[in-house]
């Protein structure tokens, strides 16, 4: 394998190996995420899906408390922290090992979060909605990762608009990741934000081109397309029938390099890795 492809991620003092990729486990505690929203209602459902993820091979899970699908509506800090904290604690009390991030915009739940045992802040606004998110990013030392949207969850679906979709992302990489290694940031993650302000052609150009990323600055790269619309638009099912869609565009994302799949579903993307491993050994 290219050593340029070979990355670590300090996670409070533990070791993240991404020199192969590995899978994100999503975990949304919200009543409205486009796929599972609702699903997860209690600490139980939560802990059973959490256990169910790591044990089909997870190597993190990505805590969410507020939707960030399509239209959705701004969640009050109060009631995004009151998701999400007892949602780390819970699973961390029964799975001390587990590595876990939080997605979230917000420093004081980012902060919050870390001190309840996350490892990972996982920000759909680059910083762009809270400017205490890049200096709580540094001070806490975790990775990060920064995601490119256009426009707010509310807004961004609302004729997105790109000359060069891939240069203009590759640009935002550029200027972002240069003010977070300027505060002293250094585990930085790309996720071009595949649904979030781009029609289903943006989408597609990102995936095709998404090795661009990495080899010019030398960052892993996190693929969220896991039953999103841009499998749904192409094949015209819901999400609930994007699963196959789902895992196709998946190999197309490690044959572009990924090196975080953030899914839905841990053992079908599990096995894609695996299969795609053997292939290129």
């Amino acid at each position: 394998m290219d050593d340029s492809f070979l990355y670590a991620l300090n996670c409070r003092g533990r070791l993240l190996d991404l020199s192969a990729p590995v899978v994100m486990g999503i975990l949304n505690v919200t009543p409205d995420s486009f796929y599972d929203g609702g699903r997860l209602a209690s600490m139980d459902a939560v802990l059973r899906q959490a256990e169910q993820m790591l044990s089909d091979g997870a190597a993190l899970l990505d805590i969410g408390g507020a939707s960030s699908r399509p239209g959705a509506e701004e969640v009050p800090e109060d009631v995004e922290k009151s998701r999400v904290l007892p949602a780390i604690e819970t699973v961390l009390r029964h799975f001390p090992d587990a590595m876990l991030s939080v997605d979230t915009w917000r420093a004081s739940v980012a902060e919050a979060a870390i001190a309840a045992g996350a490892s990972i802040i996982n920000d759909i606004s680059a910083g762009s909605r809270d400017a205490a998110l890049y200096p709580t990013v540094a001070r806490q030392g975790c990775p990060y990762i920064l995601m490119h949207a256009q426009g707010t969850p509310r807004t961004m679906q609302q004729a997105p608009e790109y000359t060069d979709v891939v240069q203009e992302v590759l640009d935002f990489f550029i200027r972002e990741a240069g003010k977070l290694r300027d505060l002293g940031v250094r585990d930085i993650v790309l996720d071009p934000g595949f649904g979030f302000g781009k029609t289903v052609a943006h989408n597609y150009a990102l995936l095709k081109n998404m090795h661009v990323f990495s080899a010019v600055l030398g960052l892993p790269v996190l693929a969220g397309i896991s039953r999103k619309s841009m499998i749904c638009k192409v094949l015209n099912v819901n999400p609930e029938k994007a699963l196959n869609g789902t895992t196709a565009l998946h190999v197309v994302a490690l044959q572009q390099h990924a090196r975080i799949l953030r899914v839905h579903d841990v053992r079908e993307a599990v096995e894609v890795i695996r299969l795609h491993q053997q292939i290129n050994s």
